[in-house]
């Protein structure tokens, strides 16, 4: 194990191999990667275990620079381990060029139903058992890192000292359907908010959407700017600052030239890593898996849902002259189509949305019997996670203790992290 310093912490690296199948423990092995991290001066030996959950589907564990954020907090009371997920990071990574190695996209969508959350919680235990001796740890779990903690509570909670949630309580039971259809409304409300702020956005995004529906632009790296790849900016309208950023990225979207008014490589530069797949693909092949149980496929559900709401489509925009609604963490078929990094991945992908024999991910009647110390923050209008499906839920956990808060958004945990986790272990000590 190597370690090394940066300001105020030490940090290890581990590695962890873990069956790819744990059904099958003698079968194919892949290999995990964690840091661990410890604050200077402290006695790592001395200290509980924390392992941090990211966000995602699909997201490595944030790469920090010395004790940034919540972590600056965790250190002072825990020995943090930041697991980069099965699939994401250093762990066995996939996408389009790793991927094919497994076949082609029947066996491609055959290895990736095995990357979802339950999987992920069993590399946890199998990981917790050779680090703390078999000691439970204290799960901190952001946005699906929540999703993964909820799972963790149904079907391990022998493992777990106390659950931390930020902004990722999941429905029990919904389908993927139920979802979207009470998505799309607090995405318009997001839209609305943002168009209220900045005024002038909605004719400089109305002008940009008119432009791409006539010449759609291929940004730097192949991707295709279309008129739905646009509004999918949308995305960033959940974050504390992602109005902001927005406006930043509409405001100087066009430049004379010989030939007219052109969308600027700047512009086009600036999108790119918004709208790109490339670093994250498993969000885009899994985001709806995650909410797959029951039976029931999802069917490409944020498709056939938008189509439940008309005020979503381009054309309104271009054609009608109505403001242009961005979306926001909905995956469509067309992304397989506009992205590169995705293109090779569109029968897989197919596949995955037409599957059925998804097993359940969450036991009520166990939640119910929770003697786990839990406490979740929950984001008053959180555009990416339901807050009426998260206080469902935590009224359905046993002890859960809720801080619901409207002075943050979804990455309240990385904006302002040291405060968000301060009050959760707090209430979860309290619930102890």
């Amino acid at each position: 194990m190597a370690s090394y310093r940066q300001p105020g912490v030490v940090l290890t690296d581990h590695r962890f191999t873990v069956p790819l199948d744990h059904d099958e423990p003698a079968g194919e092995q892949i290999e995990l990667y964690a840091r661990e991290v410890t604050g200077t001066g402290r006695d790592a030996d001395q200290l509980p275990w924390l392992v941090y959950l990211e966000g995602g589907p699909g997201s490595a564990a944030r790469r920090f620079t010395g004790a940034q954020a919540w972590l600056a907090r965790a250190v002072r009371d825990f020995r943090v381990l930041l697991l980069d997920q099965r699939g994401t990071g250093r762990s066995t990574p996939l996408n389009r060029q790793t991927l094919p190695l497994r076949g082609g996209p029947a066996e491609q969508a055959a290895h990736l139903a095995l990357f979802r959350a339950d999987a992920i919680v069993r590399d946890c235990e199998a990981v917790r058992r050779r680090l703390t001796g078999g000691a439970p740890w204290t799960v901190l779990g952001q946005s699906f890192g929540g999703f993964c903690a909820t799972h963790y509570l149904s079907t391990a909670p022998e493992g777990l000292s106390t659950v931390l949630i930020t902004g990722g309580l999941p429905s029990l039971d919904a389908h993927a359907d139920d979802v979207y259809r009470a998505a799309y409304p607090r995405i318009r409300r997001k839209v609305e908010a943002h168009y209220a702020r900045y005024p002038q956005d909605v004719e400089r995004a109305r002008r940009i959407v008119t432009h791409l529906a006539e010449r759609p632009a291929t940004l730097p790296g192949g991707h295709t700017l279309t008129p739905e790849a646009f509004q999918s900016l949308g995305i960033v309208l959940g974050g504390g600052d992602g109005s902001h950023q927005l406006h930043y990225l509409l405001e100087n979207a066009f430049v004379p030239t010989a030939a007219g008014h052109e969308l600027s490589d700047a512009f086009l530069e600036a999108v790119r890593p918004v709208l790109s797949f490339a670093a994250r693909p498993l969000y885009a092949v899994l985001h709806e898996a995650i909410y797959a149980q029951g039976g029931r496929p999802t069917g490409w559900a944020a498709e056939r849902v938008r189509a439940e709401f008309p005020e979503f489509d381009a054309a309104r925009a271009y054609d009608g002259g109505e403001p242009l609604l961005f979306t926001g963490e909905t995956v469509h078929p067309w992304h397989f189509e506009t992205d590169p990094a995705l293109r090779p991945l569109r029968e897989c992908a197919e596949l995955l949305a037409a599957r059925t024999d998804w097993p359940a991910l969450y036991d009520p009647r166990r939640l119910a019997a929770n003697e786990v110390p839990v406490a979740a923050a929950v984001y008053h209008d959180d555009m990416y996670v339901d807050t009426a499906d998260s206080l469902r839920t935590a009224r359905a956990v046993r002890g859960l203790r809720t801080w619901v808060t409207d002075e943050y958004e979804h990455d309240g945990v990385r904006a302002s992290g040291t405060r968000v986790l301060d009050r959760l272990i707090s209430l979860a000590r309290d619930e102890a």
